[in-house]
């Protein structure tokens, strides 16, 4: 089975082109779904958070505005609910992708924003950056409500740039261009990475 790892800062169309990825046959696996599912009632980490960080629970889930507040009182919250929160995921991860490949499943892509972040880059046989250029990628994020550029730039701030992005990429989408444009360099991926030829770039643990 190849795993390929997407990622793509705020606003250049990361989850588009996921379902683009799914149309041609790849299973999704989403970061952002599965810490929702771990903070739900009956989530693995509900149990440490509320241990971790007395308040936050309500009604068996993590209430993730409380939890906002506890992390901005503490400088070394974030640490601490890092420690919880990603050894689950990774384990989930871990679990979800062996399930796939025992399916028989030929392309798994990991959909997560913080890639490089995390380190996950390296677990994987390649990196699909998603791109577009910045005025583009300012006014699809600047026209969602609440949304000011101050906010804008100090998401951004906490991304890794997205020249960075594109320079340690195995494959980048462009998605300024439309839909059809975009789909067509998805198509042009999955081709590839699924020809018995392809070797990996990159080598998995």
């Amino acid at each position: 089975m190849i795993v390929l790892g997407l990622t793509g800062s705020i606003g250049m169309g990361k989850s588009t082109t996921a379902a683009m990825f799914a149309e041609f046959g790849a299973l999704i696996w989403n970061a952002d779904a599965a810490v929702h599912a771990l903070y739900a009632p009956g989530g693995a980490a509900v149990g440490p958070i509320a241990d971790a960080f007395p308040g936050v629970v309500i009604d068996g889930a993590v209430d993730r505005a409380r939890l906002a507040e506890a992390l901005g009182r503490d400088e070394t919250a974030f640490r601490r609910l890092e420690t919880i929160v990603h050894p689950l995921v990774l384990q989930g991860r871990s679990a979800d992708l062996e399930a796939a490949e025992r399916a028989g499943v030929r392309l798994a892509v990991l959909d997560i924003p913080l890639l490089f972040e995390t380190g996950v880059y390296a677990a994987v046989d390649a990196v699909v950056v998603v791109t577009t250029r910045a005025e583009v990628q300012a006014a699809r994020v600047l026209a969602r409500p609440g949304m000011t550029r101050e906010r804008l730039d100090a998401i951004l701030a906490r991304q890794t740039p997205d020249a960075e992005k594109r320079a340690r990429a195995d494959f980048v989408i462009e998605t300024g261009e439309g839909m059809e444009a975009a789909r067509d360099q998805v198509r042009a991926v999955v081709a590839t990475v699924l020809n018995p030829l392809w070797t990996s770039p990159r080598r998995r643990p």
